[in-house]
């Protein structure tokens, strides 16, 4: 299985990041290609950059999607939203193809500083990311990032962690069904 995985950030402590690379533990014996938005920088897309064609970034997030069988993101929030970042290389990609996402199977995760957990993203892209052909099978978010997460040790708060464990293991089992 062929794991496409990262952060909806561009931050070098991308606590989104942190997040992702957690989880990936649990997906050892997968290939797994974790991507760093900063490899999809492009102009703030616009409609006249549009009319000029598409930067190859926008291509290439879509090929690294289609060759994936199951994607695993963290989507940072920024007031209350996608970051900028995020929401760019996704303006870009969804020209090219409006099923972003390809109907691939997604773990779905957010994560912030404070006690919402980026919910407010998360609501956001559970509502939005099907309209763009993302497969969900499941969510977490980690709030207060900082009291619930150790770097060494990953999700330290005992109820989030087997509450992450039990949606690792339904997307397992989703998954396997699958194929």
């Amino acid at each position: 299985m062929k794991i496409l995985a990262f952060a909806g950030s561009t931050s070098s402590t991308s606590i989104n990041r942190e997040l992702v690379k957690f989880v990936l533990k649990d997906f050892q014996d997968e290939e797994i290609n974790l991507i760093d938005l900063n490899n999809f920088t492009m102009p703030v897309f616009s409609v006249d950059l549009e009319k000029k064609g598409f930067p190859d970034e926008a291509h290439h997030f879509l090929k690294v999607i289609e060759e994936c069988d199951v994607i695993i993101c963290s989507l940072a929030e920024h007031n209350r939203s996608y970051s900028a970042a995020f929401k760019n290389v996704f303006d870009w990609a969804s020209r090219i193809n409006v099923k972003v996402f390809q109907n691939k199977p997604m773990f779905l995760m957010s994560t912030s500083p404070g006690g919402y957990g980026g919910g407010n993203v998360m609501n956001t892209a559970k509502t939005f990311f099907p309209q763009f052909a993302a497969d969900i099978k499941e969510t977490f978010s980690l709030p207060k990032f900082y009291e619930n997460f150790d770097l060494e040790s990953g999700v330290i708060n005992p109820d989030l962690l087997a509450d992450l464990k039990n949606k690792l293991n339904n997307f397992k089992i989703q998954i396997k069904n699958n194929n």
